[in-house]
């Protein structure tokens, strides 16, 4: 099992590209499945987790290209003829998103049967809105042994939906499966992420009639047949923000490429709030922080876009560890996402979590340790508190990095990072 070791106080200064959504492109992806013509994504990350969705698109039929293009790297999914409607646990389980292919499988032929995803480690995260939604769209339901099996044989009829409440997963899984229903359906109270956006803008680039979009209320007027698009997948706004925490923590300056700083308002506000120089630029932003002046001390409390997004407190939590005062930090969108509290603290950090909330009392230094990734952005919450801690810390499971961050140590190491991957035998790279 990789690990990723980290020699603290090196400042970072230069460039680094930002790639791809991962949480865009898995669900452009699953809109493959839509059309039996050519999908061309432009812009696209090279994830485990867009591995493994590839992996079970190619089971479900779905011809997929990975190849570089003349703006970097491409992915081409031709989904001419669905030979399966069948998504097992084996694949499913590896990657929550993969469960998003079960509507518009349903869509495209009439049936589908996807197990559930299982458990989370950030909390529960159930797809009852999911299913909610599909059967409001006409699907027939059974749930059995771990599988949803999902039937319209009559097609998908259009519908009005209002969430209880906003939620990311089922705006998106419900889009994909109202384009091709017949009728019109209305999402009240959709979810407004940038990435959900993308997904809408580039359904309606494949012949998708959609209006709405980028607020709380869509309108899709079903198609009965979807065409092919190039797409570029819009930057990863997590994945630039976590760069941009990353800066400030170590010092110095860092231009952050192929970015769009509006995606990030809320953290860069907090940023500036804590000391932060944050200055937006044509492609992107720059951030600067002389190491010499302490961070001071800020609250924050995540919420659904355009608030303070949960994928970044982790990232923001390890830079108030050093700050002057103290943080509280409320976690507002899953119940037990502060699992990278006591890692940080293994470091040297002083943070006392109750519930949803975390108080961090600035530290003066922290100190390498031994840590341990529990999730995705708490892995890279420990890389960032390693870099500005005396000595070397060693962050393992990075395989929870992996899923979302592309070619980390190189992007950080040709700043200046102190940074290297040892392979679970053992080797350095």
């Amino acid at each position: 099992m990789d690990s990723i070791a980290i020699t603290g106080g090196a400042r970072l200064n230069g460039s680094i590209p930002v790639s791809g959504a991962k949480n865009s492109a898995l669900k452009l992806m699953a809109a493959s499945i839509l059309t039996d013509q050519p999908l061309l994504l432009t812009n696209m990350p090279r994830l485990a987790d867009t591995k493994f969705l590839g992996r079970l698109l190619r089971e479900l039929g779905v011809e997929v290209t990975e190849r570089d293009g003349a703006d970097g790297q491409e992915t081409l999914f031709h989904a001419g003829r669905i030979s399966s409607t069948f998504a097992p646990y084996d694949l499913v389980r590896q990657m929550r998103a993969s469960f998003n292919v079960l509507g518009p499988l349903l869509a495209r032929t009439g049936e589908a049967k996807v197990s559930l995803p299982g458990g989370c480690t950030i909390g529960a995260r159930p797809v009852d809105l999911h299913l909610q939604a599909l059967t409001a769209l006409g699907a027939e339901i059974e749930l059995d042994e771990g599988y949803v099996t999902a039937r319209a044989p009559n097609g998908l009829k259009g519908a009005e939906i209002e969430f209880p409440f906003v939620s990311v997963g089922a705006t998106e899984h419900a889009l994909l499966a109202a384009v091709l229903a017949d009728g019109v359906t209305v999402l009240k109270r959709a979810a407004r992420e940038p990435e959900i956006g993308d997904l809408a803008h580039c359904l309606t680039a494949m012949g998708a009639k959609i209006s709405g979009i980028d607020t709380d209320e869509l309108v899709i007027t079903g198609v009965p047949s979807l065409g092919g698009a190039t797409w570029s997948v819009i930057p990863d706004r997590i994945e630039m923000g976590s760069y941009a925490v990353a800066a400030a923590m170590a010092g110095g300056e860092v231009r952050l490429t192929k970015a769009r700083p509006e995606l990030m308002t809320a953290l860069s506000e907090k940023m500036i709030e804590a000391g932060v120089e944050v200055t937006p630029t044509a492609d992107g932003v720059i951030v600067k922080r002389d190491p010499a002046v302490r961070l001071k001390a800020v609250n924050v409390a995540t919420e659904v876009y355009p608030g303070f997004a949960t994928d970044l407190q982790a990232q923001f939590m390890a830079l108030m560890t050093m700050a002057e005062g103290d943080s509280v930090i409320h976690e507002n969108i899953f119940e037990n996402r502060f699992m990278h509290a006591p890692e940080l603290a293994r470091l040297g950090a002083d943070i006392h979590v109750h519930a949803g909330e975390a108080v961090v009392r600035g530290v003066p230094v922290l100190h390498g340790a031994p840590v341990m990734a529990t999730d995705l952005r708490a892995s890279v919450s420990l890389v960032i508190a390693g870099m500005a801690a005396e000595g070397e810390t060693t962050v393992g499971r990075v395989y929870h990095l992996d899923r979302g961050f592309e070619r980390l140590e190189e992007k950080l190491g040709a700043c200046g990072a102190e940074i290297r991957r040892i392979k679970g035998d053992g080797n350095e790279h």
